[in-house]
C-alpha cells in the first residue's frame, strides 16, 4: 500500500480518536460541574497531579525502547529490533516496580503531612482514588512498546482504533458513574477496570500483528539497555516539562487564587487548547509514516511529509482562531452552563497561544521520530520553569489574565528555539520552509484535480 493510502487510513482514525478526544474533554466537565460542583471540582483537579505525574515516567524508557525498535525495523534490522524488544520490557518492568514504591512513599509523605486534609474531599475517599489512578497509570507503562509493534508493521491505524475504542468506553462508563451520583472513589475505580482489560487486549493483539518474537529470537544486550536508559530519561523530561507546565500552572492558580479559579483557568485552556486535538490528528496520522521513511534513508519523502503536514496545521489553527475569537465565549457559557465567568483578556491570550503552539509542537516531533530527545526536552523542562514562575509574579497582581500571560510565555519561547531546531535535524533550510510548502501544497492540488477531471471524463 502506498504512503499516501496509509497517511489517510491514519489520518482516518485519527480523527475518529480526537473527536473522541475532544468530547471526553469538553463532555465530562458540565457533568463534574453539576454533580460535583465547581469548587470540589477544582480540588479534585488539584488531586489528579499525583497520579499525572506518576503516568508521566513510563513516557521516557517506553518511548526510547518504541523508537528504537521501529527505526530497525525500518532499516531491516529485525533481529535488532527483537532484542529492542525484549531489553525494552526488561527496562520497562523495572520503572513499574520502581513507580509502585514511589507512588507508596509519595501517598505515605501526603498523608504523614496531612495535604489530604487540607482539601475539600474526605482523606480517606482521596487516598482511596488517587490510588486507583496511580494504578491506572501505571498499568499503561507497556503501552508505548507494544504500540511500536503496530506502527513497525505499518499497521498504525488499527492501534490508532483501538485506542480509540478504550477511550469511548472510558467516557461512557465516566458518564454514567457521575449521572448515578458515584463520588470520586467510584470514577477512579470503574477507569483502573477499563484499563487493565483494554492493556490486555491491546498487547495480545500487537503481538498478533508482528509476531517478531516467533521468527527472532530477542537477545538482551547491555548496550541495548544502557541506550534505552539514555535516551529514556531525555524522553522523561519531555512529560517533566509537561507536568510541570501543567501542572504547575494549576497549583499556581490553586495557590494564588483558590480553587474556583483552578476550574475556570483549566476549563479555558481546555476549550482552547481543543484546537490542539485536531491539529494533533494530523500528527498521529504522519508520525508513523515518516519515523519509517526516515528509517528507511527516504529523506527527501520525509522532508516532504512534514512540510505537508506543518502546512495542514498551521491553517488548522487559524481557522480555530477565528472560531473561538468570534464564538468561543457564547460556547463557553453554554458548556459550563453559565457556572464560570473567565476575563475576556485572559480569554484572548489562550487564543494567541494557539497559533505558536501549532508550529513548535508539530516540528517538536522530529526530535522524536528521530530518537533524539535532549534537544527539545531540556528546552521544554527550562522553559515550563520559566513558565510557571511568570505565571506565579503575574497572578498575584494581575488574576487570571496573568496567569495566562505566563503560559503564552511558554508557547513563544518554545516557537523561536524548536522550529528552527527541527528543520536542521530533518535537513530542511528554514528560509525556503515557506516556499517549499507552498510549491508542495500546489502539486498535491494539481495532482488532486487532474483525478477529479480524470475521474469526470470517465462518466
Amino acid at each position: 500500500m502506498s504512503v499516501k493510502k496509509k497517511l489517510l487510513q491514519n489520518g482516518l482514525a485519527s480523527a475518529i480518536q480526537k473527536v473522541i478526544k475532544i468530547s471526553e474533554q469538553l463532555l465530562l466537565v458540565p457533568f463534574f460541574i453539576t454533580t460535583w460542583g465547581a469548587a470540589y471540582y477544582g480540588e479534585w483537579i488539584t488531586l489528579t497531579i499525583i497520579p499525572t505525574i506518576i503516568g508521566f515516567s513510563d513516557l521516557g524508557f517506553g518511548t526510547a525502547a518504541a523508537n528504537s525498535f521501529v527505526l530497525k525495523y525500518a532499516s531491516d534490522d529485525k533481529q535488532g529490533a527483537s532484542n529492542i524488544a525484549k531489553s525494552g520490557f526488561l527496562s520497562i518492568t523495572f520503572i513499574i516496580l520502581l513507580s509502585i514504591v514511589v507512588s507508596i512513599l509519595l501517598i505515605f509523605i501526603c498523608s504523614y503531612y496531612h495535604l489530604f486534609d487540607k482539601s475539600l474531599i474526605v482523606k480517606q475517599q482521596a487516598i482511596l482514588a488517587v490510588s486507583f489512578l496511580m494504578a491506572s497509570r501505571i498499568i499503561c507503562f507497556y503501552q508505548q512498546l507494544f504500540e511500536a509493534y503496530f506502527r513497525a508493521a505499518r499497521r498504525a491505524a488499527l492501534s490508532i482504533n483501538l485506542q480509540s475504542i478504550y477511550s469511548t468506553v472510558t467516557l461512557t462508563i465516566s458518564m454514567i458513574v457521575l449521572l448515578s451520583g458515584g463520588g470520586i472513589v467510584i470514577f477512579a475505580l470503574s477507569n483502573l477496570v477499563i484499563t487493565v482489560v483494554f492493556n490486555l487486549f491491546y498487547a495480545v493483539v500487537a503481538e498478533k500483528v508482528l509476531p517478531i518474537r516467533k521468527e527472532y529470537k530477542g537477545i538482551i544486550f547491555k548496550s541495548d539497555i544502557k541506550s534505552i536508559v539514555n535516551k529514556g530519561f531525555g524522553y522523561l523530561m519531555s512529560p517533566i516539562w509537561q507536568a510541570t507546565f501543567f501542572q504547575g500552572t494549576t497549583f499556581v492558580v490553586r495557590i494564588v487564587l483558590g480553587p474556583e479559579a483552578v476550574a475556570v483557568f483549566n476549563t479555558v485552556r481546555t476549550v482552547t487548547r481543543a484546537i490542539n486535538q485536531a491539529y494533533t490528528m494530523i500528527i498521529s496520522a504522519i508520525i508513523p509514516e515518516l519515523q519509517f521513511e526516515i528509517g528507511a534513508g527516504n529523506m527527501q519523502k520525509a522532508r516532504k511529509i512534514f512540510r505537508i503536514a506543518l502546512s495542514l496545521i498551521v491553517l488548522i489553527a487559524l481557522g480555530g482562531m477565528i472560531i473561538l475569537f468570534l464564538g468561543g465565549p457564547w460556547l463557553y457559557e453554554l458548556w459550563t452552563r453559565k457556572a464560570l465567568n473567565p476575563p475576556a483578556l485572559m480569554w484572548n491570550i489562550f487564543i494567541i497561544g494557539i497559533a505558536f503552539n501549532a508550529v513548535w509542537w508539530t516540528t517538536s516531533f522530529i526530535f522524536q521520530v528521530m530518537n533524539k530527545p535532549y534537544g527539545f526536552a531540556v528546552a521544554g523542562v527550562i522553559c515550563s520553569i520559566l513558565s510557571v514562575i511568570a505565571s506565579y509574579f503575574l497572578a498575584i497582581p494581575y488574576g487570571l489574565n496573568g496567569a495566562a500571560i505566563g503560559s503564552l510565555l511558554m508557547d513563544i519561547l518554545l516557537f523561536m528555539y524548536i522550529l528552527p531546531q527541527s528543520c536542521k535535524l530533518i535537513e530542511q533550510p528554514l528560509g525556503s520552509l515557506i516556499g517549499d510548502s507552498i510549491a508542495d501544497c500546489t502539486e498535491l492540488w494539481k495532482v488532486q484535480v487532474s483525478k477529479l477531471l480524470k475521474l469526470k471524463l470517465r462518466f
